[in-house]
């Protein structure tokens, strides 16, 4: 089984011979950074939001974007998500379509969110736009692209985990983070922390609105709690989902971590299989990991998602008025 973890020192404040050393690059990644997000991005003619984050790996953002969309349907709007489509390799200004598409084609993540709203993939975030409005979008939601400035973002959500926050504060490949905090700050509209501020996040932030929202497991079967399962998951932070499926009264008895949009090949699922077959325990893990599997395999694995649980249930709707505010 395939595991890999960022260096420790990315999330050790205190942490000083390896930053140290890696500083010029570090700052060299900063510059570009910072050079790049001066370019001139295209005006949409719809307001949109980028729901983004400024560290490597997971950290709930494509969980807020289908939070966001679901709300903005529910108010009448017609949303269609913007995203890269990690690892995918059809053209820039694809309309994902679950029914034609794999994961493998499009990406795991703009495969899930086309069950709820219309998703265009590509790293022309201007291109997917311009398609998106031309197909009926009143508004548009980029799935990550904070550090994307062909598309002119009109109010920036920047989502971070309360767990790892900005890890060491350093830009890669020194810490964590694809840009420095404060140069992220000065771009974003308004903060959104999941999960306790275990780093101290909010000190960062001044005047900035910070909102707050929790993980919640969602869609476990009556039939397999309070029985031991194997859980697998190839996300940003594998072990929030094997803490949620242990909150939500499940006995992980096998907790199986991948790399994040892992491509789980045959010999992967054969393991997994022999492993809940010697266990007699189901096979659990994210709809997000569930894309990446065989039909016929995934038919045999139990999917639980996660939902999105704001501290103040006003908080979202307020955000959508700011956002709808922004209109061009």
């Amino acid at each position: 089984m395939v595991k890999l973890s960022p260096p420790a020192f990315w999330g050790n404040p205190r942490a000083r011979v390896w930053p140290t050393l890696l500083a010029p690059f570090a700052w060299g990644v900063a510059a570009t950074a910072r050079g790049r997000m001066r370019r001139t991005g295209w005006h949409a003619p719809v307001p949109v939001l980028c729901c983004g984050n400024i560290t490597v790996g997971g950290t709930g953002k494509t969980t807020v974007v289908k939070d966001l969309v679901q709300r903005l349907i529910a108010r009448g709007r017609h949303p269609h998500v913007l995203t890269r489509g990690y690892g995918g390799h059809v053209a820039d200004g694809t309309r994902v379509e679950p029914s034609f598409h794999t994961a493998r084609q499009v990406g795991d993540e703009p495969l899930l969110l086309a069950g709820y709203c219309p998703v265009w993939v590509g790293g022309n975030r201007a291109l997917t736009a311009r398609c998106a409005v031309s197909a009926g979008a009143d508004c548009l939601i980029m799935d990550d692209g904070f550090q994307n400035p062909s598309l002119v973002k009109s109010f920036s959500l920047l989502v971070v985990d309360g767990a790892v926050g900005f890890g060491n504060g350093h830009v890669l490949p020194a810490g964590p983070l694809r840009e420095s905090v404060a140069d992220a700050l000065v771009r974003a509209d308004a903060l959104l922390v999941i999960g306790a501020d275990q780093t101290g996040v909010e000190q960062h932030c001044g005047v900035l609105p910070v909102v707050h929202a929790e993980l919640e497991q969602v869609d476990v079967p009556e039939n397999i709690r309070n029985r031991p399962c194997v859980a697998f998951a190839g996300i940003g932070r594998p072990e929030k989902f094997f803490t949620g499926l242990r909150a939500a009264g499940l006995g992980v008895a096998e907790a199986l971590s991948f790399p994040d949009h892992y491509a789980y090949s045959m010999r992967d699922i054969e393991r997994l299989e022999a492993l809940a077959r010697r266990l007699g325990a189901p096979l659990v893990t994210t709809p997000k990991d569930a894309m990446r599997l065989p039909a016929g395999f995934r038919h045999s694995v139990v999917e639980v998602g996660v939902r999105l649980v704001w501290q103040d249930p006003q908080a979202p709707e307020h955000l959508l008025n700011m956002f709808l505010a922004q209109s061009p």
